[in-house]
Parts: structure tokens; C-alpha cells; sequence
């Protein structure tokens, strides 16, 4: 099985492509300088949330935007026998959006990255990218995607993580399906020009979109507009988190 792209003829690329220029501009806006409750210290949920808002305030109007924001949104199932709650998550900022024939549900799943190994085994396995693979992140979504917020120079971060993928076996466990030339990555993406790379994951029949049985994840990577310092990073949050 090899990436194919086929798919995308029947994918809304371009509700999907605006959000994603929203959110980067967005970003753009809020990070060209340090503030004092948005820079390279503040956590993810705090980032993430404020710039949720900024988009869906700001952003979104500028460009007629008609779709649905939202940050930490709920989700996961619940056992229709007791009523409990169970696998519940929470995404970080989903962008909603609807017609009369399609639809789609944008989860963009933030990390904060700097160059050490234990970041780039945050954002690529259990508690990142594997959310989408074998996680119930984008439940029945072809695209997602990943943003890296980086806290260290891009040569520093992204080069690495890229050749991360290329190990046997992280893609087995994140079931990567390899591109046409036998490449873990696709550069560049074929969903988003901004991304810096796709990947593309076997999901099980449960949580795999209508066209086939894989997820389709682009990779973006956002500096702030100032130099930064790798600034220590609390213990990942719990799993429900």
C-alpha cells in the first residue's frame, strides 16, 4: 500500500485551506513579538486557546469564514450501560465546517518543540501524531493535522523529527503507508502548501474515514517572531488532558 491522493477530488480543500491560512495568520499576529500572556513559556493550552479566539474574533471575520471554532472540544464514547464516559479527550482547536453535501471536522494538535529527543518522542508518538493513528483523534476524517511550536531553530527541530519516521519501527507502530518512492514523508504535502510534510496512517475500519482506511496528517511548524530560548516543559499531561 503506497500514499494516494485520488481522495482529494472529493475532500472540501478549500474551506480547509482557509482555516488553515487563518490559523498561520493568526499565529503570525499574535507572535510577532513577546507578550506577556503569549510567548515561548506560555503552555499549550494557553497558546492554543488564545489563539482560537484571536482567529475566530479577528481572523476569521477578515476573510468570510463561516465554519465553526473551537478549542479543547470534547470527545470520546460513552458505555451505553452505565452511562460512563470513557476514552474521553480533549483536541486542542477543531474548525468545523459544513454544506448541503460535505463536511469536515479540522483537528490541529499542537506541541511545543524543542530540539531534545523527549520532544520529539512527545509530538510523534502516544500523546501526539498516534492520536490520529491508533488514538480517536479526527474519528472518520481524512486530514489533519500536527503544529509544532518551535522553541529552538527550525534546523534544529524539524530535520530530526523527519528522520525519526524514516525508523522501521516508529512506522510500524504509527502505520505509516510509504509514498510511491518508498518515503515515510511526503514533501512537499499534497493537502496544504504551508505544511512543511504529510504522513499518511492505516486507521482501523472503527475510526477510518469513508474513502478508505487511512488519515492523512500535514505537519506545520510555528516560530515565534523573536528569538527564543528552549525554556523547560512541564511533565506531559495526563492522557485525558
Amino acid at each position: 500500500m503506497t500514499m494516494t491522493t485520488e481522495w482529494l477530488t472529493a475532500f472540501p480543500i478549500q474551506p480547509a485551506s482557509a482555516a488553515v491560512n487563518a490559523l498561520i495568520e493568526g499565529w503570525k499576529e499574535l507572535s510577532a513579538h513577546e507578550r506577556p500572556h503569549f510567548n515561548h513559556r506560555t503552555n499549550e493550552g494557553d497558546l492554543t486557546k488564545t489563539l482560537k479566539i484571536h482567529v475566530e474574533n479577528n481572523v476569521a471575520p477578515r476573510h468570510g469564514l463561516l465554519g465553526m471554532w473551537s478549542a479543547e472540544d470534547v470527545i470520546g464514547d460513552v458505555d451505553p450501560a452505565t452511562g460512563e464516559r470513557v476514552e474521553e479527550r480533549r483536541t486542542d482547536i477543531v474548525y468545523g465546517w459544513n454544506d448541503a453535501t460535505q463536511s469536515i471536522k479540522l483537528v490541529f494538535e499542537f506541541k511545543r518543540l524543542g530540539r531534545q529527543k523527549k520532544h520529539r518522542d512527545h509530538y510523534l508518538l502516544e500523546e501526539g501524531l498516534g492520536r490520529f493513528v491508533t488514538g480517536i483523534y479526527s474519528r472518520k476524517q481524512a486530514v489533519a493535522a500536527m503544529v509544532g511550536v518551535l522553541l529552538d531553530p527550525e534546523p534544529d527541530v524539524v530535520p530530526p523529527i523527519r528522520d525519526a519516521l524514516k525508523d522501521t519501527v516508529l512506522g510500524t507502530t504509527l502505520r505509516l503507508i510509504p509514498t510511491a518512492t518508498g518515503q515515510p514523508i511526503s514533501k512537499p504535502s499534497s493537502v496544504f502548501p504551508a505544511a512543511d510534510f504529510d504522513t499518511e496512517h492505516i486507521r482501523d475500519a472503527a475510526l477510518a474515514p469513508t474513502h478508505g482506511h487511512s488519515i492523512r496528517v500535514s505537519h506545520f511548524f510555528f516560530a515565534f517572531g523573536y528569538p527564543t530560548a528552549t525554556v523547560k516543559t512541564k511533565k506531559p499531561a495526563a492522557p485525558n488532558a
